[in-house]
């Protein structure tokens, strides 16, 4: 049982990254996706990678998947009838939100519809205080009462978010108790088991998202469980978090919020992977599929991460990997604004019909078809020749565009492309320079199908002077499946002054979080070896609205006694707000709002660092195309195929890396340098 399998199923394609623990031999694999249902995908998928590369699947002890499905479940608003159950006279809670209006002019928007309409939110006779102590004792009639409403409403699910529930769980678990006694099989989400953390507004969110998602998840999880154990008998299955890490099936049943970012977070933990073992660990990543394009920043190796996100709308108080979305990608659409203006994307062709170029029926013009005029995709295809193109096709989508903007055919291509990489452009610079990083200090890492297309003149944009390109550019997301860690968060709301006499406070409470990490720990059967511990504080000024997240120590057994003093945590809030803010106060009082443990268990072992290759000779091109990398003519380019570049060949641009998962364009001039891991780091003309 030596293999993992990780499986990341994406709008367009579903990936595959298959390792063997002894042998240290890899396969990556594509296939499309099955919108309709993602799990047949990939039971396909694995089926034929076992026949075309001779993976032994009865050998597999793990599958890790990235999953879209909760993702596509809010976007399309296809989760669950909910009831939403709050603490009496907060029922329109979730209707009136907060006083923040995302697009302030436009007159015309109406605001989105809650998850649960008036006629399915409830009331109870219940309060707790802000100590967790009870002002009006939640009576069991009145359970009985609110259960019975609330089961003859006919929802799908239930949410149940009351007060003060973050500090004292008894009233939601005491109402949970009394829906089961009257509908066992009705599915109830708990605020205090979701996140247990102040704010109300997000903590009712997340927990009413939570229950519209789960009886989709848990359908969806079930019969791809059900499926896998007669394709893979005994492999574990693993459902990536929109944290970076691993939860199990039954885990995912019970909490689907948390994949809401479940296939980008995989494939930021694998650029960190890719970029540690490159020699580069500080890069900025641009991962571009095709519909979208997701950007992450990595320190040291490391994710960022942010505990509050909007996903499709929607706010979510969750730990989750910082990513920033666009609406840019390979299947992204050209199109004409009322303004007369050339727009590239949000709108996309999709999987289906897809790009004009992939014949299956799109005529609109996209940033696809704009590479394939360019001549930078191969006319052969995509997945080596296994998905073709139609070039004639792609100009043909592409010459109303040429026609109403007045200029050659190449030259729109080039203003489709110009368009797409200026709105990956200001994603790049939200997640550096509006975080206060440099982004020249930074690599650009390109993954995703369609990254390597486009990000050596993102790099340009903004200074950057390398480009990093994965071994596999496609398959990332699938490969940090595999590196990826078992995880499970948890947090304790408590504000405390950051003051001496609180301290035996704070440590008693860090002692609470480490206790219920190891019972995580147990209950996961994860050896001692694997097990880490680590614990951040979320800190501020006192009267600061927002918080700062502090790491404060990480080790693989945590406990009250390992909380630093009061000086080390107010340098490192300092540290923290000089990197936000670009100053702080150190007269000015800070406090303590919420304590957060992460507890990790490693279930992959790090291979060593590849050597150093010896200089050797480039191979000979596969063949020439016409190539145009600016508008003023095409260049005979040399094409080569990505498997025949070994690590310690060097060579200069222009040259097209063709493979079967990505397309590399190296612009004239550039200089690749293939790195021991197989990566190519591209270094910019004049940078």
């Amino acid at each position: 049982m030596s293999w993992t399998i990780g499986v990341d199923v994406g709008g367009t394609f579903t990936d595959f990254h298959a390792r063997d623990g002894v042998s240290g031999r890899e396969v990556v694999f594509k296939r499309p996706s099955t919108p309709a249902d993602p799990g047949e995908a990939i039971l396909s998928g694995l089926a034929e990678m076992a026949e075309a590369h001779d993976v032994p699947l009865a050998e597999a002890a793990r599958i890790a998947h990235g999953t879209t499905v909760a993702t596509n479940a809010l976007i399309q608003r296809k989760g669950a009838s909910i009831a939403a159950v709050a603490t009496k006279g907060f029922r329109d809670l979730l209707e009136i939100g907060r006083q923040v209006r995302p697009h302030m002019y436009d007159l015309n928007l109406d605001k989105p519809e809650p998850l649960a309409g008036e006629a399915m939110r409830f009331e109870v006779a219940e309060r707790l205080d802000w100590r967790g102590e009870a002002v009006l004792p939640l009576t069991d009639a009145e359970a009985a009462r609110a259960a019975r409403e609330i089961v003859d409403s006919g929802a799908d699910a239930v949410a149940v978010c009351f007060l003060f529930a973050y500090r004292n769980p008894a009233h939601e678990q005491q109402l949970a108790d009394a829906i089961k006694a009257i509908a066992p099989n009705l599915r109830v989400s708990l605020s205090s088991d979701v996140q247990p953390e102040f704010r109300e507004y997000e903590r009712f969110q997340t927990t009413a998202i939570n229950a519209y998602l789960q009886p989709l998840m848990a359908g969806y999880v079930e019969r791809l469980a059900a499926g896998l154990n007669d394709a893979v008998k005994g492999a574990a299955l693993g459902v990536n978090q929109s944290s970076g890490g691993l939860m199990s099936a039954k885990r995912t049943a019970s909490f689907p919020v948390r994949t809401a970012l479940s296939g980008p977070a995989a494939g930021a933990v694998g650029a960190a992977h890719i970029a540690l073992r490159a020699g580069r660990p500080n890069v900025v990543t641009l991962d571009m599929g095709g519909t979208s394009a997701d950007v992450a920043l990595i320190e040291d190796g490391r994710t960022e991460i942010a505990f509050q996100r909007d996903v499709a709308g929607f706010p979510i108080r969750l730990a989750m990997v910082d990513i920033d979305t666009v609406g840019a990608g390979g299947g992204s659409i050209a199109w004409f604004d009322r303004d007369g203006l050339l727009k590239v994307g949000p709108i996309s062709a999709g999987a289906v019909p897809g790009p004009a170029c992939y014949g299956q029926g799109g005529t609109e013009p996209t940033v696809t078809d704009a590479n394939l005029v360019l001549g930078r995709l191969s006319p052969t295809g995509l997945l080596d020749g296994a998905m073709p193109l139609d070039p004639v096709v792609a100009e043909t989508s592409l010459k109303p565009v040429a026609e109403k903007v007045g200029v050659s055919l190449q030259e729109a291509a080039l203003g489709v492309l110009a368009i797409a990489v200026a709105n990956m452009t200001r994603s790049v610079r939200r997640m550096s320079v509006e975080r206060g990083r440099d982004p020249r200090e930074f690599v650009l890492m390109a993954f995703g199908g369609a990254g390597a297309l486009h990000a050596r003149e993102v790099a340009a944009e903004l200074g950057m002077g390398e480009v990093l390109v994965p071994p596999s550019p496609g398959i990332v997301c699938a490969e940090g499946l595999l590196v990826s860690d078992q995880k499970e968060d948890f947090v304790a709301s408590l504000r405390l002054p950051l003051h001496a006499d609180q301290m035996s406070v704070a440590a008693d409470t860090v002692t609470s979080l480490a206790a219920r990490a190891a019972e995580w720990f147990d209950a996961e059967n994860l050896p001692d070896a694997t097990r880490t511990m680590e614990l951040a504080l979320d800190l501020r000024y006192v009267g600061q609205n927002f918080e700062l997240i502090v790491p404060v120590a990480s080790a693989p057994s945590l406990s009250g006694a390992d909380m630093p003093d009061i000086k080390a945590l107010a340098n490192a809030f300092f540290a923290a707000h000089d990197r936000a803010y670009g100053f702080h106060d150190p007269g000015a009082a800070i406090e303590i709002v919420n304590f957060r443990m992460t507890a990790r268990g490693r279930l992959y072992d790090a291979e060593d660092m590849p050597e150093p290759g010896k200089a050797q000779p480039m191979p000979e091109p596969t063949g020439h195309r016409p190539v145009w990398f600016d508008g003023k003519a095409s260049m005979e380019t040399p094409i080569y195929r990505r498997e025949t570049l070994a690590p310690g060949m060097t060579f200069t641009g222009p040259a097209i890396i063709d493979q079967l998962d990505a397309t590399t364009p190296v612009h004239p001039g550039d200089t690749v340098d293939v790195r021991p891991d197989g990566s190519m780091l591209i270094a910019l003309k004049g940078a």
